[in-house]
Formats: structure tokens, sequence, C-alpha cells
């Protein structure tokens, strides 16, 4: 299984509604790219302030790298880059394999 998460801060002139669209864009690659499991996301809420601007995050869980690769370069996941990286202006992605 593969763990594949990030950190967006949003730029200031977009809304809520454009993050909430972001995110629904990435919600909807479930269930359209194979071996994609599941994608949360949410809101920073830490009361910590160690998240150095970034504002929202995600985390999407594959089955398999192979499957994560394949996602990479896939059609579904270019058009959902389309809507959510010009709202950017800052973004981190990490992955991890997660072992049993």
């Amino acid at each position: 299984m593969v763990r594949h998460f990030g950190v967006f801060k949003f730029k200031e002139h977009v809304s809520e509604v454009q993050i909430t669209e972001c995110f629904q864009t990435m919600q909807d690659m479930v269930g359209q790219i194979p071996g994609l499991l599941r994608m949360e996301h949410g809101s920073y809420s830490s009361p910590e302030g160690m998240n150095d601007g970034f504002t929202h995050g995600f985390v999407m869980t594959f089955d398999s790298e192979e499957s994560r690769d394949k996602y990479l370069p896939h059609p579904v996941h270019d058009r959902a880059k389309d809507v959510v990286v010009p709202r950017l202006e800052r973004v981190v992605v990490f992955d991890f394999v997660v072992k049993d």
C-alpha cells in the first residue's frame, strides 16, 4: 500500500467555493483511476502552528506502487491538476510505502 499525501497553500484570491471544487475534483478520481482506494482531505486544524503557511492537506491511498505510478500520468489526474495547480501558491507532495 502507498500513501500519497500533500499540503497546499492556496493563492490569496482563491475562494472557499474554489477550494471545495479542487478537493471535489480530487475526490472524483477515486473510482476512475484503478488502484486509488480512497482520498481524504481537510483544512489545517492543529494548535501547534507548525504548518508553515500551508492551509489544507490530503492523503490518497493506493493499493500498490504500480497503481500510484500509473496514476501519475493518468488523464484523469492531468485534468484534476488543471483545476487545482493554477490555484496554488505552494504545494508539497510526499509518498511512502506502508509496510505490514
